[in-house]
């Protein structure tokens, strides 16, 4: 994806950071997957053990075949379509502005922004075990902006995010000669 154009960026504008979720809060959609994944070959073992006559029926096998790839293709696609919204979930910081991409489902998206110096206050949490562990956390921030509030989720160490977007907002103020 070309973000120059994504964001129709401005002659004088640089992209300072792009934002994606921490790769860790993604595991426990693999976990769940693998597990889902595991009950058919579980179900048909145990029908094989259990009832050996009925598992041996050519029918039963063929039904069985038929909704095992029915079941896998559907766990197959919402698996997709969780990591379509983690990985397209994006946020992008400029000089000039903050742009919160948001991919909501499959075929649907929405893109929000803001500009910096419309930006009132930033606030970073670290909330769990993991999360302190592996340094990602949520970041919300304040705006004066048609959209009031904006959150980064599960982002990469929030506590310099925090201040990189805080020290961009302070600069943009200063070139709009605004007081902080």
């Amino acid at each position: 994806m070309n973000l120059r154009s994504f964001i129709h960026q401005k002659s004088y504008e640089k992209i300072v950071r792009t934002v994606r979720r921490h790769p860790l809060t993604f595991v426990p959609y693999i976990l769940t997957f693998a597990v889902l994944a595991s009950v058919p070959i579980i179900v048909w073992w145990l029908l094989n053990n259990a009832f050996s006559a009925i598992a041996g029926n050519q029918t039963i096998y063929i039904l069985a075949v038929l909704f095992g790839s029915m079941y896998y293709l559907s766990l197959c696609l919402f698996f997709y379509s969780y990591f379509t919204t983690f990985y397209l979930d994006m946020w992008i910081i400029t000089n000039d502005r903050f742009i919160d991409v948001r991919q909501i489902s499959l075929f649907a998206r929405s893109v929000s922004e803001t500009d910096l110096y419309q930006i009132q206050d930033v606030t970073s949490e670290v909330i769990g075990l993991f999360a302190t562990i592996f340094h990602y956390g949520d970041i919300t921030i304040q705006t004066a902006s048609a959209v009031p509030k904006f959150i980064i989720r599960d982002a990469k160490n929030p506590h310099e995010l925090r201040q990189l977007i805080l020290d961009l907002a302070t600069e943009d103020k200063k070139f709009h000669n605004q007081t902080t």
